[in-house]
């Protein structure tokens, strides 16, 4: 072989390892590049050990459901996960239906707007993203509304990234990020014009402590939209496989526990809030939240070899792949509660806080 033909065999190789690892792996073009995969705050020697704390939770049930124990269960969740949801969905850490003719991407924009037109936030009120993740949906919604938003978020990490994020996009004026426990938050009482969280109350031990909270920094009057993940009325307790479905979602996700679907205007009442609206946005007519988790064989594995070469060559962290098989098996779990309706990770639940003159009569 002479030396050309060397030279454009070898470009040819470099090219298409370029392509499958940086260009073919991403969701997006400003997400993360699978060469920059890493355990977020956690240094890349202990990823590993954390992951195997991470999944020590769950043999200890009861410690899950103690409160002083969630917020370092979820904390090391997104140190692991944060980097890999980013290079392989995208910056907006949630689902939303399908929408015929509209990419991922689009569908996932105007659920996120949804939620924003639902509290009728206006340019230049102060809005509260509860469990901001790293602000996709904070930056939809500022753009779209031109309101002030502050997001909140127990991980360190993810509070850079959102605010890398935020200034990438020319939003930084709009989004403001901070780093806290969304079960005793740093704000005021009655600061907040409206609120918001999408598929993030779901990791609190207890839905009425994060509500008590996010009634008491609203302004009275204020509107609270929450997406929920919650079993639907197809969910029974005494069906094996039903069961294994739940828990593989609780495992795989850093969830305390999945609430039932009747269990959430109740919690929102207890806190003091009237009810508005509440429907399950996963049900006809709209279209399959799941169908973007079904994505093929070839493609996990293309994802998975990515992982363990650059975990093999040191680049990313070796238990980047232990985190990278938990979630594609999380995937799976999640796609059979959707396929079967026993599961839905939007129900979509609209608040008030009422004044005090108020009747605090339900619409």
């Amino acid at each position: 072989m002479d030396s050309l033909s060397l030279f454009c065999t070898g470009a040819l190789i470099a090219g298409g390892i370029y392509w499958f690892v940086c260009v073919l792996g991403p969701a997006e073009q400003k997400g993360k590049r699978a060469t920059d995969l890493s355990g977020g705050s956690i240094s890349a020697e202990k990823v590993q050990d954390n992951y195997k704390q991470y999944w020590s939770f769950f043999r200890r049930p009861k410690e899950i459901e103690t409160a002083e124990k969630v917020p370092d269960f979820v904390d090391t969740f997104y140190n692991l996960v944060t980097d890999i949801y980013e290079w392989g969905w995208g910056q907006s850490f949630h689902f939303s239906p399908s929408i015929p003719g509209k990419s991922h991407g689009e569908a996932t924009r105007l659920h996120e707007e949804m939620a924003v037109d639902l509290i009728q936030a206006r340019p230049g009120d102060r809005v509260l993203d509860v469990g901001c993740g790293v602000g996709g949906p904070m930056r939809a919604i500022a753009a779209h509304s031109r309101a002030n938003v502050v997001g909140i978020t127990i991980n360190d990490y993810q509070v850079n990234r959102a605010r890398l994020h935020n200034k990438k996009a020319g939003l930084d004026s709009l989004c403001e990020v901070v780093c806290g426990n969304f079960l005793s938050m740093p704000f005021p009482d009655n600061s907040f014009d409206g609120a918001y969280s999408i598929e993030a109350t779901c990791h609190a031990p207890k839905l009425e402590e994060v509500y008590a909270e996010i009634f008491r920094v609203l302004k009275p009057g204020s509107l609270y939209v929450s997406y929920e993940w919650v079993t639907t009325e197809k969910y029974r307790a005494d069906d094996p496989e039903h069961v294994e479905v739940i828990q593989g979602i609780e495992r795989g996700d850093a969830l305390p526990g999945l609430r039932s679907h009747d269990d959430i205007a109740e919690a929102a009442r207890k806190v003091g809030f009237v009810v508005v609206k509440e429907r399950d946005l996963a049900k006809p007519p709209s279209q399959p939240w799941w169908s973007r988790l079904k994505m093929g064989r070839i493609a996990y594995w293309r994802n998975h070899i990515v992982v363990t070469v650059l975990a093999a060559l040191g680049i990313a962290p070796k238990g980047t792949v232990d985190v990278h098989e938990m979630l594609f098996k999380t995937a799976d779990y999640l796609t059979r509660g959707g396929d079967s309706g026993i599961f839905s990770p939007m129900h979509m639940i609209l608040c008030r806080k009422p004044h005090d003159s108020d009747d605090c009569a339900e619409t």
